[in-house]
């Protein structure tokens, strides 16, 4: 993306924020995901589910450490795979509720999941008791 950035701390930093539409390859990233403090990841239709691997890469496979926000088509319904996927902030489509949003992360809280992702990678059976 750039062939020189300002140094952490220096007087010319600013945090940087990108917004990526689904359809983009997102190892375009992958030089410059350690600078970037916000990727914005879209959802233009709700059934289309590219945006989940684009943020599930980002975590695992490139170790991004910054915000991953979902905008577009983002229902409640959503809401646990997109934390599983990596994203840690939505803008929710205007007829969705924020209390209904926040009860949906609660779902799966008290027993978790089979399968690993991105914060917990190892499926149940291979956790520690």
């Amino acid at each position: 993306m750039r062939e020189q950035w300002p140094a952490q701390g220096s007087a010319d930093y600013k945090p940087v924020g990108v917004i990526l539409p689904n359809d983009t390859d997102i190892e375009v990233l992958e030089a410059d995901a350690s600078k970037l403090a916000l990727v914005v990841l879209q959802f233009p239709k709700w059934v289309d589910g590219r945006a989940y691997s684009q943020a599930h890469i980002l975590r695992a496979r490139y170790r991004f450490q910054g915000e991953i926000r979902a905008t577009g088509e983002v229902l409640v319904d959503m809401m646990p795979l997109l934390a599983r996927s990596g994203f840690d902030a939505v803008t929710l489509r205007g007829d969705q509720d924020r209390a209904a949003a926040e009860r949906a992360l609660g779902f799966f809280a008290a027993r978790g999941h089979y399968q690993g992702d991105v914060k917990v990678t190892k499926p149940v059976f291979g956790r520690a008791a």
